[in-house]
């Protein structure tokens, strides 16, 4: 397969779409319908939370460990592989815990294989590409992200089977990761880092550049993942009818709250590769300002109208900017690596700008039963009220980044 070519950069991107197809389920789905079975109503957000901040901190430690090992190995692909055969153990696990801390259990393996997987790969785009093609591949990559959301959306809507999605997440991930390692290649070139541990773990902190992007990528992601967290808890206690035009579209708030997610990466597959193209020509910058503001201003009407068919509206605007957002933003961190020798350590650490938001988005469930019990629907409203005011801040920080236009 030749390199740079359209082929090349779905195959390059694939894994991304098994891991985005994984993770919207497991998060917005799966997860919190499993702690329903297995938690009693009073108790169900405070043990989420916990489930996510405990995931989430163990995912903290990951991404720059095996990025770091994946350097001084010198290589990528025996990590993808690893990873991915202990992410389907974990999932079949998942699907059949008979208790809330066998799910916990499961759960923390799944974000330790995960991280073993992604760490290391997460590095291939800018181990791979030049800075003049990122933004392409980074399309592609948010592309096929919100592709799988996609395709999540829509099995969580039409396949009520808890069990069969696990299952099947567990085959997309293996499908996947075997067509990465038989068509795309080891990096060239690419020598061990004989850097030490902690060198390697301070080192990309050294550039202002790189801690920009940190902090404006976790106050996004946190933004997100308040949101996400406790949406199908939010329309289960606030909108309740889930239909439009009379007819009634799903039964189920998990059901609901995946034909949302459905939409909202319809909108995001058709901005991403198109807002990559236009970042390499005019910059990053410009577009990351129109997509974090557009997110933080759709808030305010989630809340003051919570009725399903204008939230369906309004799910699919949120996809188109937050494709936007995705596409370029990776491009924007893979401009300002500071050491082309340790791309995966820094990738690895660059992450837990998106898993740390998880342990402070976990740790909002006790929050939001303590305003909810306060007056119904009040936990909702100051959480969606924190996301705005972390997507604004998330946006106008972009501007502290000197090395990217």
């Amino acid at each position: 397969m030749r390199a740079h070519t359209n082929p090349w950069y779905l195959v390059l991107s694939s894994y991304w779409f098994a891991s985005s197809f994984k993770w919207f389920l497991i998060l917005l789905v799966l997860l919190p319908a499993r702690v329903a079975e297995l938690v009693p109503e009073p108790e169900r957000a405070t043990r989420l939370g916990l489930l996510f901040a405990l995931g989430a901190v163990m995912a903290l430690i990951g991404p720059p460990i095996w990025g770091y090992i994946s350097d001084r190995v010198g290589r990528r692909m025996p990590f993808l592989a690893i990873g991915t055969i202990l992410t389907a153990g974990s999932l079949v696990w998942m699907a059949y815990a008979g208790s809330y801390w066998q799910l916990v259990v499961a759960y923390l393996l799944l974000q330790l294989a995960d991280d073993m997987a992604t760490g290391p790969y997460s590095a291939l785009i800018p181990d791979l590409t030049a800075r003049r093609e990122r933004g392409v591949a980074s399309g592609w990559l948010g592309a096929l992200q919100v592709g799988g959301q996609v395709a999540a959306g829509a099995v969580g809507f039409l396949l009520a089977n808890l069990q069969w999605q696990f299952l099947l997440i567990a085959l997309l991930n293996l499908a996947a990761a075997g067509m990465i390692l038989s068509l795309i290649r080891e990096v060239p070139g690419l020598r061990p880092q004989r850097r030490g541990l902690w060198e390697s773990m301070i080192a990309p902190w050294r550039s202002a550049d790189f801690r920009w992007v940190w902090l404006t990528r976790f106050l996004v992601m946190l933004a997100q993942y308040v949101v996400q967290t406790y949406l199908q808890y939010y329309l289960a206690d606030v909108v309740q009818t889930f239909q439009t035009f009379g007819q009634t579209l799903a039964t189920e708030a998990f059901q609901a709250v995946a034909l949302l997610g459905l939409l909202i990466s319809i909108g995001a597959a058709v901005s991403a590769v198109p807002a990559g193209r236009l970042s390499d020509r005019h910059g990053r910058k410009p577009l990351i300002y129109v997509a974090g503001v557009g997110l933080a201003v759709l808030m305010l009407p989630i809340l003051l109208l919570p009725r399903y068919d204008v939230l369906m509206v309004l799910a699919l605007v949120f996809g188109v900017l937050y494709g936007a957002y995705l596409a370029v933003d990776w491009a924007l961190v893979s401009d300002v690596l500071p050491n082309p020798q340790a791309h995966a350590t820094d990738m690895g650490i660059w992450q837990t700008s998106i898993v740390l938001p998880q342990v402070l988005a976990g740790g909002f469930g006790a929050m939001l039963d303590a305003f909810n019990r306060q007056s119904p629907g009040l936990g909702y409203t100051v959480l969606f009220l924190i996301a705005a005011v972390c997507f604004v801040l998330g946006t106008i920080l972009v501007r502290q980044i000197r090395s990217v236009r």
